[in-house]
């Protein structure tokens, strides 16, 4: 068990030592999780709030200004932590009502067009797939991971031997380069008419 306080551990991290984040993670991980479940329930996403409260952590920690008392720096990190992991959590309750809203939009869509939206989606799939081979090897691994394997910031960190800041950043800039990529082969389908009910051509067949 590392005894520095937190003050100490930050510096050690900034000065690139990556003990001394690990032992901030093992400090605060616990709580942050049961936190982030409070928000979330259960399943993989409090999870990944708290790696990417971490992750936040790890790019830019915050400056603490209660230096030389223990507990002051503890109670100082400790706001910044679950601050941070509450904001996660209510981006991710956002992230999921929008993905709920769409998989609703999509179901109304296949129930009315006869599944023309899942070819659509096989599609879009196979284009992506087909951009992820025209990025870095390091981006394509990761971004594999994450979009198609669903694992989580600390899962592909475990899988590649690859830092969690490192993931996120790698995360980040491939998925900039995919939206780059795959923006011409959607902008057709954004521009294409909707297709007129069958009782508007009844309509229209009959006034002829």
């Amino acid at each position: 068990m590392d005894l520095r306080s937190d003050g100490d551990l930050l510096t050690a991290w900034c000065a690139g030592h990556g003990e001394a984040f690990e032992a901030l993670v093992t400090r605060y991980q616990a709580r942050l999780l049961r936190h982030a479940r409070s928000f979330l329930g259960d399943g993989k996403a409090y999870e990944d709030v708290v790696q990417e409260t971490f992750l936040r952590l790890a790019q830019e920690p915050p400056v603490l200004t209660e230096r030389g008392d223990p507990r002051a720096e503890e109670a100082q990190l400790a706001a910044w932590l679950f601050k941070v992991t509450r904001n996660c959590c209510m981006d991710a309750q956002r992230s999921e009502q929008r993905r709920r809203r769409r998989e609703e939009e999509m179901a109304r869509t296949e129930a009315v067009g006869g599944g023309h939206s899942r070819v659509e989606g096989e599609d879009t799939r196979a284009a992506v797939e087909r951009s992820l081979q025209r990025l870095p090897d390091d981006q394509r691994e990761v971004l594999a991971l994450r979009l198609f394997g669903e694992r989580s910031y600390k899962e592909i960190a475990d899988i590649t031997g690859k830092k969690i800041g490192t993931v996120g950043w790698l995360i980040s800039v491939g998925l900039k380069a995919l939206a780059g990529e795959l923006e011409p082969l959607l902008e057709p389908r954004r521009l294409a008419p909707r297709p007129t009910p069958a009782g508007e051509v009844g309509t229209l067949q009959g006034g002829l």
